[in-house]
């Protein structure tokens, strides 16, 4: 944990600056809205990315800049448990503060306000399942290679999986960089799916999606492609949320079976 102490004055100064027009008041606003489907981009040719965008470059960072990201760095391990025991909308700068010994304008200085913390959050554990996923993609794994990425990645961290694709925080709006990284995930699916079936005929509700595929970026998968894919996150989806929410608790079966089966359903191919 980055010790406070030595700077607590000058952080409390820069902090209460910014207090007048993002601190208390805005710590005060609605939490992020994260259960949203986004539009797919495919990848940048440049290469995937390989994480959160950190407060200096490595390498270059100055003792000042590795302080600064190390007390971010703390901020978001606070800001997790908050979230784990009370939900995104019940994050409190004020509170982070008190937990570590300093006091609440002093955050300030990090983080605007709740509403950028909270999106530092999101684009950590949207970069983090993209980054799984598109580990998965390019050995050639299929939708249902891709699935049980998605699995093991949600059954570490439920919370984590909740705040993305939970129920949404009223008021808030992610940005399009947001946006952006959680549309590689469907962009990896979607090539996935168009391999597993290049000339399957087109279902009505596929031949549907060829006019409204908006969602899909600029991925060229075909109807068909979309139609799966769709279909894989709408389905796998619902299973592992209600796992995850505890909703199997009780009914004497094994979920991890139940993933298992609608995969499989999902493999049989289309008539």
């Amino acid at each position: 944990m980055a010790d406070m102490a030595g700077v607590a004055d000058t952080d409390a100064k820069a902090g209460a600056d910014a207090d007048g027009e993002a601190g208390p008041e805005a710590d005060a606003k609605s939490g992020g809205k994260t259960g949203v489907e986004t539009r797919p981009k495919t990848r940048p040719k440049t290469g995937a990315k390989t994480g959160a965008k950190s407060d200096a470059k490595a390498g270059a960072a100055t003792p000042r800049e590795r302080y600064r990201a190390q007390v971010r760095a703390e901020i978001k391990e606070h800001a997790w448990k908050q979230v784990a025991e009370a939900g995104a909308s019940a994050l409190s700068l004020n509170a982070i503060a008190k937990q570590m010994g300093v006091s609440g304008p002093a955050l300030y200085r990090y983080f605007a306000g709740r509403d950028e913390l909270i999106t530092e959050l999101i684009r950590d554990a949207y970069r983090s399942l993209a980054d799984a996923v598109h580990a998965a993609a390019v050995t050639g794994a299929d939708p249902a290679g891709l699935a049980h990425v998605l699995r093991d990645w949600a059954l570490a961290d439920p919370h984590r999986y909740f705040l993305i694709y939970g129920t949404p925080v009223p008021g808030y709006h992610a940005p399009e960089e947001i946006t952006g990284i959680s549309s590689e995930i469907m962009a990896d699916l979607l090539t996935a799916c168009s391999a597993l079936e290049p000339d399957a005929p087109a279902t009505p509700f596929a031949a549907h999606l060829a006019d409204h595929r908006d969602w899909a970026g600029d991925h060229p998968a075909p109807p068909a492609a979309l139609h799966r894919a769709l279909t894989f996150w709408t389905r796998l989806h619902g299973v592992l949320s209600l796992e995850l929410a505890g909703h199997f608790t009780g009914m004497g079966f094994d979920p991890a079976l139940l993933f298992e089966a609608e995969i499989d359903g999902l493999r049989v191919p289309r008539a």
